[in-house]
């Protein structure tokens, strides 16, 4: 199922804070991206809806198999970018964050691997220097 930007965005916030407090709670993920409780729940229902999380009876947010792939996917190209963009092109750790929560959901697949093969034969040649 295509997921918007915005229901990408709270499964790449899911994973990060779970990667954090292994528990994680729809006011978690308001205080994280600093959205309404209101639309956080609603989110959640779509995200549950299309099995990509289960919401436990207590009230804690867990991403499915599917839901887990498709977050790291996304969080992988979110740093992935923001190495790039601050030690390639040395913008600075904010604007690159930034940018890179935007790109991280528009960037083809071709585009992301001829990145990622720049990228990593950029490292390799910097560390046999």
């Amino acid at each position: 199922m295509h997921l918007q930007q915005s229901g990408e965005d709270y499964l790449e916030t899911i994973y990060i804070l779970d990667k954090k407090t292994k528990y994680v709670r729809s006011v978690d993920i308001a205080t994280e991206l600093g959205y309404s409780k209101p639309s956080i729940s609603r989110a959640v229902k779509i995200l549950a809806k299309n099995n990509y999380i289960i919401v436990k009876d207590d009230g804690q947010i867990v991403l499915t198999d599917i839901g887990l792939e498709r977050a790291k996917n996304i969080y992988k190209r979110h740093l992935l970018i923001t190495e790039f963009l601050t030690n390639i092109l040395l913008v600075s750790k904010e604007v690159a964050e930034n940018d890179a929560c935007k790109i991280e959901h528009i960037i083809s697949d071709e585009t992301y691997l001829k990145l990622k093969d720049f990228v990593d034969n950029y490292n390799n040649l910097n560390n046999k220097i």
